[in-house]
């Protein structure tokens, strides 16, 4: 019989998650106000992601305590797709928008005002730089690139969470 290891159980796992996706946030917003790092239509849009993946993995803690594998492979599938959104914006934002002068009325502007986060909550969440004007650099890598590492790492956890399941579920 296949048995998770300790860091692999759902409650932690998707407790990990939720931390590491709001200590990402954290640091963004840090980097943000101390640091003067103004953020721009990309940088909010991957904000925005890890902030949905924490509330869907606090979320996917119920549906543990529950004990409810249809929900808890939903969750994984969930997360998987939030973190492949995620690499996404971070690959855009690195390759193409970092690119360009202007990054206004873009696919992220649009999100983000749709969900109407830059009124209600400005100082997360509104964008304040242009692509460009954005770089910034963190132990010799770009935020984004860094994002994109801690997506990718979220994806792939969460692949081996549901394939030992999925696994253990036939053994």
């Amino acid at each position: 019989m296949v048995r998770l290891n300790r860091l692999m159980r759902l409650p932690t796992f998707f407790g990990c998650v939720a931390l590491i996706c709001l200590a990402a946030v954290g640091m963004a917003v840090g980097a943000q106000h101390v640091l003067g790092h103004e953020p721009c239509p990309w940088c909010i849009l991957q904000r925005v992601v890890f902030v949905a993946m924490a509330i869907v993995a606090i979320v996917a803690l119920v549906a543990t305590q529950l004990r409810r594998t249809f929900a808890q492979r939903l969750v994984l599938m969930a997360l998987i797709v939030l973190a492949g959104c995620g690499m996404a914006a971070a690959l855009w934002q690195h390759f193409v928008a970092a690119a360009t002068q202007t990054c206004n009325l873009t696919l992220a502007d649009k999100i983000i005002h749709a969900l109407l986060l830059d009124t209600y909550l400005p100082e997360l969440f509104e964008p304040r730089a242009s692509c460009a004007d954005a770089k910034f650099y963190f132990l010799g890598l770009p935020y984004e690139m860094w994002s994109l590492g801690l997506y990718a790492l979220m994806a792939l956890g969460s692949v081996r969470v549901m394939w030992v399941g999925l696994r253990q579920g036939r053994d």
